[in-house]
């Protein structure tokens, strides 16, 4: 079962977050349609039964909501996992003028959480998502009680690293005619593979949509190059340093996040943990689901005890 449930963040920016699993045993919705309220069998959520701890999961640039399905239903049998659709991604909101900067983003999720009454929760991010994570809970140590950075960087990437984003971006053959033809470019021709990437093609496949001259991305790209503008030019070891929950720092061997960087931000974390999955690259939940799972659920079985 998936459902949509509607949120509003900062600036009244409409975000949609999506439960990837049956609601919590004993609840039912006022209303089926989206923004729907959750109320317990006994009362509101929460009012006279232990609820399921929340975890809120969040994806990086370009990603969206969908992406992390898998993840949230192995996570559901133990929490109530929620996934986000942040803005500019997904079917949330993509205001032409923003803003995109990263207040809003964190602004968005603290929203998120209060209205979906997730609070104290895991927050569990990749790349953009993860930087978004741990900024709201250095911001907010009161909601969040768990921490999984996944692939992210906490050094500066610089202008040039823009630019070849910029030209990356104007590189991409759209539109294309199939989603055969998205899997096989992201996947196994786009010059920037260092070789041929199976998951990545699907990555990307989810966020195609098809208009009348053929497959496109669902996202603007001119905003998500505005979107990367507001944290490639600063390092965030700072905010790295004032996260004071557990927080687990993930990487794939073959992902953005080089070992001695990720050992560095562990050392950094108050309560940092490091862990690795073997064969992955940037997008390790979708490379190596199964690896993936291995050093994410203990963690937090460990650190947040189900209800």
């Amino acid at each position: 079962m998936v459902r949509r449930i509607d949120v509003t963040g900062a600036d009244g920016v409409q975000l949609a977050a999506w439960e990837f699993a049956d609601p919590p045993k004993g609840s039912h919705e006022k209303d089926a349609g989206a923004g729907a309220e959750l109320l317990r069998d006994d009362g509101p959520a929460g009012e006279n039964a232990a609820e399921p701890p929340g975890v809120l999961l969040l994806h990086g640039l370009m990603g969206r909501a969908a992406h992390w399905a898998g993840t949230a239903r192995w996570l559901s049998g133990r929490y109530r996992a929620v996934a986000l659709d942040q803005r500019g991604h997904g079917r949330s909101e993509k205001p032409e003028h923003g803003p995109y900067d990263r207040a809003a983003f964190v602004a968005d999720v603290e929203a998120a959480i209060e209205q979906l009454g997730l609070a104290p929760l895991a927050l569990v991010g990749h790349s953009m998502g993860a930087l978004t994570a741990w900024e709201l809970a250095a911001k907010r140590p009161d909601l969040v009680q768990a921490l999984v950075i996944c692939d992210m960087k906490a050094s500066a990437l610089g202008e040039r690293s823009q630019r070849e984003w910029a030209e990356w971006f104007s590189s991409w053959p759209v539109p294309f005619a199939t989603l055969a033809d998205v899997r096989r470019w992201f996947g196994e021709d786009d010059p920037a593979l260092d070789r041929p990437r199976p998951t990545r093609g699907d990555f990307f496949a989810e966020v195609m949509t098809e208009g009348d001259g053929g497959w496109e991305p669902v996202f603007s790209c001119p905003q998500m190059l505005r979107v990367r503008e507001a944290w490639v030019h600063d390092a965030h070891w700072d905010e790295l340093s004032h996260v004071r929950c557990p927080t687990l720092v993930v990487r794939g061997i073959d992902g953005d996040l080089g070992r001695a960087e990720a050992q560095e931000m562990v050392r950094v974390l108050p309560r940092g943990i490091y862990a690795e999955v073997p064969d992955a690259g940037h997008l390790l939940h979708f490379d190596q689901p199964d690896g993936w799972r291995r050093v994410v659920e203990p963690f937090l079985q460990a650190v947040i005890p189900a209800a």
